[in-house]
Formats: C-alpha cells, sequence, structure tokens
C-alpha cells in the first residue's frame, strides 16, 4: 500500500469517526435546532440526520444489523424502543445526566437497564383551528368522545398508524384507556366523521394549520409548536391520555458510540433541554429545571394541574401488540375509511330522524347497525397471544415490505369482515331513515 493510500484511508476513518449519524422520525423544525446547538458544542464533530418514520426506521434497523451504519434512533414511540431492545439492538450505555427524575406520570422516563433515554416528555390530544371552528358554529372538541358526535362529520384529520410512531402511541392510548373493544369503537366512530387519514404525522397539524380541516389528533407538541408559530389553533388533552417519554437509543454496533453517548448527554443537559423550547419544536423537557425558561401558559407535566387523569400507559402491551393494531387500524380503517363513514353517517342520519320518534323498529335496526360498525375481528386476548402477534412482522403500507403469507391470509379475512359489517351497517341505517 502507498504512503497516499494510507494517507486517504486515515483521513477518511478520521471523517467517519467524527460524524454522528442518527436516524428519526422527527421532522428538521426539530432536528435543525438540535444539529446547530449540538456542533456548536462540539465543533469537532458532525450530526448527520437519517430521515425515516418510525416503522420504517425499526426495519431498517433490523435488516441492516449485520452492516450497521446508524449510530442513533431517535423517536417518540417507547414501545418502537422496546422492540428494538428485545431484538439486542440497543447498547446499554452509562449515559451521564443530572436532574432528570426517575418518573414522569408515573411513567419510567429512562429505561431502567440503561438502553435507551427519554429526552422530552409528550402527551396526545385534539388540535382545533379556531376561526375554523368559529365559521362552522362547531364547539371545542376537548374529549374523545366529542369527535365521535355527528356535529364534527367531515371536520376531523388523523394520520396512520403504520405510518406515524406518534400515532400509533395515540390510538394505543385510547385502547389502553376505554379498554379493547370500547377503544376500537372510539376509534371507528371518530374516523367515521373524517375528512382524511396523513400518510405523515405532520400532514395532520398543517391541515389544520391552514384550515383545510378543524380538528386534528395529534401529539402536543404539533399545536403547541403551530401556536408559537402563530397559527390560530389551540390544543386540548383528554382525559384519556397519557405522558410518555420520547426517547433516543445507541445502536448496539454504533459505529461511533463515544460521539453518539456524548449526542445523548448533550440532549439531556440543562442546554440540550432548553433548546426544546424554541418555538419551532415547543416539546415538554424532562428536566423540571428547564421550565424556568418556558414561556408563560407553557404546559407543565411536572405540575399537579396537567393532565391529573392520564393513563399509566403499558409499554410492554403496546410493544407486544404493535404491528398487529397497525394492521388492524390500516384493514379496519385506513383502507375501508370511504365504506365506514357511509356507514357512520348513515347510523348519525337515522338517529337524527329518530332522535324522540319512539319508533322501536327504527331504534332496534340502528342498535344493530351501530353492533355491526363497532365488531372487531379479534378479542384483546387474541391479540396478545403470540401465536397470533408473532405473524405480524411488517406494516401492510411499507413500500419495501410485500405482505405475504399468514398476515396476508388474516389481513383479507378482516377486510372481508369489515366490508361486510359496515356496508349492512348502512343498509340497517338507511332502512330505519326510511320508516319516518
Amino acid at each position: 500500500m502507498t504512503i497516499s493510500a494510507l494517507a486517504l484511508m486515515m483521513t477518511s476513518a478520521a471523517a467517519f469517526a467524527d460524524t454522528v449519524t442518527v436516524v428519526t422520525s422527527f421532522p428538521r423544525d426539530l432536528t435543525d435546532p438540535f444539529k446547530a446547538a449540538f456542533e456548536s458544542a462540539y465543533p469537532e464533530t458532525t450530526l448527520e440526520v437519517v430521515s425515516r418514520n418510525t416503522n420504517a426506521a425499526v426495519s431498517y434497523l433490523q435488516e441492516t444489523r449485520s452492516a450497521n451504519s446508524i449510530d442513533l434512533m431517535w423517536a417518540s414511540a417507547p414501545d418502537a424502543f422496546e422492540v428494538l431492545k428485545e431484538e439486542g439492538l440497543l447498547a446499554a450505555v452509562d449515559v451521564q445526566y443530572e436532574g432528570i427524575p426517575d418518573e414522569i406520570g408515573g411513567y419510567p422516563i429512562h429505561d431502567p437497564d440503561g438502553t435507551y433515554y427519554g429526552f422530552a416528555a409528550s402527551g396526545y390530544g385534539i388540535m382545533y383551528n379556531t376561526r375554523y371552528i368559529q365559521a362552522n358554529d362547531l364547539p371545542v372538541a376537548e374529549e374523545w368522545e366529542d369527535l365521535k358526535r355527528a356535529e364534527y362529520n367531515g371536520h376531523v384529520a388523523m394520520s396512520s398508524p403504520s405510518r406515524s410512531g406518534t400515532t400509533h402511541l395515540t390510538v394505543e392510548t385510547v385502547l389502553q384507556g376505554e379498554g379493547w373493544q370500547e377503544g376500537w369503537a372510539t376509534w371507528k366512530w371518530i374516523a367515521g366523521n373524517m375528512n382524511t387519514v396523513t400518510e405523515r404525522s405532520f400532514g395532520v397539524p398543517d391541515a389544520v394549520n391552514s384550515g383545510a380541516t378543524g380538528f386534528g389528533i395529534v401529539i402536543d407538541f404539533f399545536g403547541l409548536a403551530s401556536k408559537a408559530s402563530g397559527f390560530p389553533v389551540e390544543l386540548a388533552y383528554p382525559s384519556v391520555t397519557a405522558i410518555v417519554p420520547a426517547n433516543i437509543g445507541i445502536i448496539e454496533n454504533a459505529p461511533n458510540q463515544e460521539g453518539a453517548k456524548q449526542f445523548v448527554e448533550f440532549l439531556l443537559s440543562l442546554e440540550g433541554q432548553e433548546v426544546l423550547l424554541s418555538p419551532a419544536i415547543m416539546r415538554l423537557p424532562v428536566n423540571p429545571d428547564a421550565y424556568a425558561n418556558a414561556p408563560e401558559d407553557f404546559p407543565n407535566p411536572f405540575s399537579e394541574e396537567f393532565a391529573p387523569d392520564a393513563i399509566e400507559f403499558d409499554v410492554d402491551v403496546s410493544g407486544e401488540r404493535y404491528n398487529l393494531v397497525n394492521s388492524l387500524f390500516d384493514v379496519l380503517i385506513t383502507y375501508r375509511l370511504n365504506d365506514l363513514r357511509a356507514a357512520v353517517t348513515a347510523v348519525q342520519q337515522a338517529e337524527a330522524v329518530h332522535a324522540e320518534s319512539g319508533n322501536e323498529e327504527a331504534l332496534a335496526l340502528i342498535a344493530e347497525a351501530r353492533a355491526l360498525i363497532e365488531a372487531m375481528p379479534v378479542t384483546e386476548e387474541e391479540a396478545l397471544d403470540p401465536s397470533l402477534t408473532n405473524v405480524f412482522t411488517s406494516s401492510s403500507t411499507d413500500a419495501d415490505t410485500e405482505v405475504v403469507g399468514r398476515q396476508s391470509e388474516i389481513e383479507q379475512s378482516w377486510d372481508s369482515f369489515a366490508v361486510q359489517n359496515y356496508r349492512q351497517a348502512k343498509a340497517l341505517a338507511d332502512q330505519a331513515t326510511a320508516l319516518n
């Protein structure tokens, strides 16, 4: 080997050692300020950001584990980190930090085994455009129950949980808070009022900000950042919400583990925590001291009045049925949204016609239609049975993955179930309306 070739190799190795590569679902509004602040604090290091949604990032790390080029996973969904941890894809690293408590809202901020760390807290809620609701004479929706009402038909937006880890957490929070059957019924009735299911989570706040829709189901920082940026929006935390950390973890065979550790420690430092309060980010720090410099009326999850009824989110349950829940939502709601909306709208119209009629035949038809819409092809016990959950190894919306075999067969049976039930429900509701 020539001296020049050896010098080139050493230069390339040094450059690689000074680069920390993170795969993340976060938008540039969040990553750019942290990149700038970190590189200012550590000018010898470059932070390289690879953008992928949470589910795609997990799949990528699983597929490239033998030739990994990623140092860090950075996302909101703790259940995704549990999946990576269970598969041995995260390294247990002794990260140093001060001033961060063990728990927030009864939930551990950091993984007890040190494989991932919470750097921000998140709640889940309803973002709404104040001008839109005034123009459409709509009341403020503060609870999930509100969004099920007929007056919100066509005024709600949400992203698919298979495309967004934060939306998955929102879906799972309602399933845990209300129970499996009741939770899915809530999502179906809300979905019946939706005008869109977006592919990416940031599509929802964009729609609310622009007035394309009135209400959006979002992780809280979308609403807080939009309001701080001057959009006419507000955020409501429903009673059934969860306070869950957003996380970062070092990959087991990270090319630059020391640099990765340095970035995690920066995130957890008071300096890093205060970056979260930037108007474009507006996320909840996990260090209580950071709130001393927070904007007026900024939510503080360490205060007693913040979401007092928040549930204790079970990350183990969520992790066990992660892919199954995503597939169920897509098959029953995302892919059959038109059928579901038609059924829900028909029931709403029948209920309006017979609100005071006392027509027992019509009311019985409406009750039967409601039961068909709310019916589920899977029980909660089945959804936690490894013989079923292990079948779901990928998302049917992952463009790089073809769903085949047993998973495809099950999804097809769910689809037939949904089509038959929604169409029969609409027919029954239309029959009830005709009895006026």
